[in-house]
């Protein structure tokens, strides 16, 4: 269960950093490498909130790297 978490945590990430290019530069890496257009015209809000989730996906990166004991609550 531990490797399929890990799996989405990834996919999550790379969904994440995908919103930020979209956010920042109107440019969609996914529709660039699988075959569509990469280009989009997004409102300004939509961009402000496709920024913030990708920063969170930046955030979340040292989460796949931590061990299987911390990455838990803490116990006191």
């Amino acid at each position: 269960m531990e490797m399929v978490s890990r799996i989405a945590m990834v996919l999550v990430i790379v969904g994440a950093l995908n919103w930020l290019l979209i956010g920042l530069f109107s440019w969609d890496l996914v529709a660039a490498l699988l075959g569509g257009e990469a280009t989009r015209v997004s409102s300004i809000l939509s961009r402000i909130i496709y920024s913030l989730v990708g920063l969170s996906g930046i955030l979340l990166i040292p989460t796949l790297f931590r061990d299987k004991e911390s990455a838990g609550p803490e116990k006191a």
